[in-house]
């Protein structure tokens, strides 16, 4: 006689609810977020002002005011000795040595992308300058697709394009014809060339940035703190830091500062208070890039780097009496459009991943 077989166990579903992972508030609705957009503001503002100001009042040191760009970094140092009070235990950075390393040769990147800006400033308008460092957002969103796979929307595709556009009217607009008294061609279209190298080498080094956190997210090491974004500036801030000082050291401006302060055009307390203005303006740029993509992405930050660009211009007909025509007005309409357009993107994206039911699993039991 056969053994009666046992019964199948019972199948039933079980439906439970997993919780999707936590997520940044939208950016317009995010206190944080626009904060870091308020920062990259002043700085992209303020800072081609300041510096163009140094080479226009006499000011000659390349390497020096490429170091001017980053050397705010200690400005954050009181929030690691806030937090090593706080906890005796705790150490210095709590980034793991992998992303110490990457932050210091991001660091790097951005030292050379600042003595190429620097270099091309020396022998450009400020205007001139603002529109050719705006293609940093076409290899910004070049290298997000192939770096950080960003995925475009039409709305994203809209901002890039009218940006692109507004800038290259403001180019051809421009190209040649405003070339600073005393410079010669050859040193204008060397000019053009570095600051084109510099935006090349910042629309990399925005992506790469954002890959790193996601590579932070993922190993799980406090992903959502903005306390180890502030260390991973810092880091990136001492990179390229030691960087400018290697090339002001061979170009030998620390023995040239005293002198170049003597006969600066504004006097010395002027040229001091310049440069220490500089790395404050600059340092909020660059917390606020950082802040950007944390909070958003890298093509984020280079939608609004983009958009700085027109007010920049007017700010520069302000300052140093550059001519502002009907060609840059267009331009600033369509770098408002682009911006608005990605932002609006960003509200219709937000507002339909909040409609997204939770995610159900089923288990056989």
């Amino acid at each position: 006689m056969e053994a009666e077989s046992s019964p199948a166990p019972l199948a039933m579903e079980v439906e439970t609810s997993t919780p999707a992972p936590q997520q940044q508030p939208p950016l317009h609705r995010n206190p944080l977020a626009i904060v870091n957009i308020v920062m990259i503001g002043i700085g992209a503002v303020a800072g081609p002002l300041i510096l163009r100001s140094y080479f226009v009042h006499g000011g000659s040191r390349k390497w020096l005011s490429s170091f001017l760009q980053t050397s705010g970094w200690p400005l954050l140092l009181p929030h690691l000795i806030f937090r090593r009070r706080k906890d005796c235990c705790s150490p210095l950075f709590l980034l793991p040595p992998w992303l110490l390393a990457v932050s210091a040769a991001l660091g790097v990147g951005i030292g050379l992308s600042d003595f190429l800006y620097a270099y091309g400033l020396a022998d450009l308008p400020v205007s001139t300058s603002s529109i050719l460092i705006s293609t940093q957002l076409v290899f910004t969103a070049f290298f997000a697709l192939v770096v950080v796979r960003q995925r475009f929307t039409s709305f994203s595709i809209n901002a890039v394009v009218l940006l692109t556009v507004g800038a290259a009217m403001l180019g051809m607009n421009g190209a040649g014809s405003d070339r600073p008294e005393g410079v010669s061609r050859a040193a204008y279209y060397v000019g053009f060339a570095m600051t084109i190298g510099s935006a090349a080498t910042y629309g990399l080094v925005l992506p790469l940035m954002e890959l790193s956190q996601a590579r932070l997210a993922v190993a799980g090491r406090s992903a959502g703190s903005y306390s180890l974004v502030l260390e991973m500036q810092i880091v990136i801030g001492i990179g390229a830091t030691a960087f400018c000082i290697i090339g002001m050291i061979v170009n030998k401006d620390f023995q040239a500062i005293p002198r170049e302060a003597q006969e600066f055009g504004l006097g010395q307390v002027g040229y001091y208070s310049l440069l220490v203005g500089a790395a404050i303006v600059f340092q909020f740029f660059f917390l606020g890039i950082i802040g950007a993509i944390f909070y958003g992405s890298a093509l984020l930050a280079g939608v609004i780097m983009t958009l700085l660009i027109s007010v920049t211009e007017v700010f520069a007909v302000i300052f140093f009496h550059e001519h502002f025509n009907g060609t840059k007005g267009v331009a600033l309409g369509l770098s408002l459009w682009g911006f608005v357009s990605y932002f609006y993107g960003e509200i219709q994206t937000n507002a339909k991943q909040s409609d997204i039911p939770p995610i159900t699993e089923h288990f056989a039991v």
